[in-house]
């Protein structure tokens, strides 16, 4: 397991903590997301295009995608406790860097370090899911990703609030106030773990590499999340720029309120945890994928203008969001299941894939919108989340066969654990 406890009589993870862990994934990836609603208060601010500016948040996520890969693996190896705590204590120290950056270059290398250290959800979920009984571990998983929800579409709101009152680097100092105080409350609520493995650090950083070559059911997981969200980071990225545009001519609060009416989605992620528990992921990411490609088209609606538009483009982002996050349900739930004493690794290959699948939509995104205006993003989300349709539609049938794993020790197959290809 990913955690484990020090004693066998260690008990479950009690409900007001699973209610801490799934704020605290909230606080900490706000520091990836709300960037995105601050970027033409940056470009103004620093004299920079509107472009140029948004490679703040492209820098974020690539961090974090780095910080996946590279962090995310000592989950297995290290306590969460002094683990979590110097990750936090380290984004504390990015965070200040950023809010007093007195150039592009330098804020945009202080949002890679934020990026790369900000990785505590991704630590703090595979610990959740080892403390959990199997039959529970799809609405644990949920409940987390609804807190990460909240903290990714909120954190716009906020930081498109605050930096429209206080300027650009007012959401920067206070999330390293909200960082430092999440530090110190980890360092007395997370439960005491035992590492599942004494593997050297290369041979960690090693084993997500091969378990992605080894593990057909991650390799589809990783390629449905890629695709869905890209197209979602595309979308958020390219809003900014339309909506405080020439078409609205609005602030970017008004980017907030827009996120602010899709954080309704983090109630969706315990529903999709418990379909996922109750039909298997493969049911509810076709539900997903599906609602993307309909979000796709139902953000066109923005190009109306006025408040028709701006209902449009509300309702179109909250169905994007819901898909992206509820489908993450269902892939993260497939992939814990095969192998229990990776799964930080499992976690690390996942979410390194999907980070990079979002820097890339981002980069797409303004790119699509700087050419082709929002037709141009709306037709890339759903080209985007159309190719994940067309992947789930050609996925494997069961494996029988199986491999060797030097990794682990065990072996692997498209339907091993339980988990056949079809689900």
């Amino acid at each position: 397991m990913s955690a484990s406890p020090e004693s066998p009589a260690h008990p479950a993870l009690s409900q007001p903590l699973i209610l801490l862990l799934s704020l605290a994934c909230g606080i900490a990836v706000a520091n990836i997301y709300f960037p995105q609603a601050i970027s033409p208060l940056i470009a103004d601010d620093l004299g920079v295009t509107s472009a140029s500016a948004a490679v703040v948040v492209t820098c974020a996520q690539l961090g974090y995608a780095a910080g996946i890969f590279l962090l995310v693996p000592l989950g297995d190896r290290l306590r969460h406790r002094s683990l979590v705590t110097t990750l936090l204590l380290l984004t504390c120290a990015g965070l200040v860097l950023a809010g007093t950056a007195s150039s592009l270059t330098v804020l945009a290398l202080a949002s890679a370090l934020v990026g790369l250290t900000t990785v505590v959800p991704q630590i703090l979920i595979p610990m959740a899911v080892g403390l959990t009984a199997p039959e529970r571990r799809g609405a644990v998983t949920g409940t987390l990703l609804s807190g990460l929800i909240g903290g990714i579409l909120l954190a716009r709101t906020f930081s498109g609030t605050l930096g429209e009152w206080l300027g650009w680097r007012a959401p920067y100092l206070v999330a390293a106030a909200l960082a430092l105080i999440l530090a110190l409350t980890m360092a007395a609520a997370l439960p005491r773990t035992t590492p599942s493995t004494d593997q050297p650090y290369p041979a960690l950083l090693a084993a997500s590499v091969h378990l992605l070559r080894a593990e057909p059911l991650l390799r589809r997981s990783c390629q449905y999340q890629v695709l869905v969200f890209a197209a979602f980071s595309a979308a958020w990225t390219a809003l900014a720029l339309f909506v405080t545009g020439p078409h609205y001519g609005l602030g970017t609060p008004a980017v907030g309120l827009i996120a602010l009416v899709g954080a309704a989605s983090m109630f969706a992620t315990p529903i999709a945890g418990r379909r996922t528990d109750r039909n298997g992921p493969d049911a509810v990411n076709l539900v997903c994928m599906t609602g993307a490609v309909a979000a796709g088209a139902l953000l066109l609606t923005g190009s109306l203008g006025g408040a028709a538009g701006l209902v449009g483009l509300g309702a179109g982002m909250l169905l994007l969001d819901v898909a992206m996050q509820s489908s993450q349900v269902a892939n993260q739930a497939r992939i814990f299941a095969l192998r229990p004493e990776a799964r930080a690794r499992l976690n690390t290959a996942y979410m390194t894939c999907a980070f990079l699948g979002g820097s890339a939509g981002s980069w797409l995104g303004v790119r699509a919108y700087s050419t082709l205006g929002w037709t141009g993003v709306c037709a890339l989300v759903a080209i985007l989340a159309g190719l994940a349709v067309l992947r789930h539609a050609v996925r494997s049938r069961p494996i029988t066969t199986t491999a060797p794993v030097a990794a682990t020790g065990t072996s692997a197959s498209e339907g091993k654990d339980g988990v056949p290809a079809g689900r």
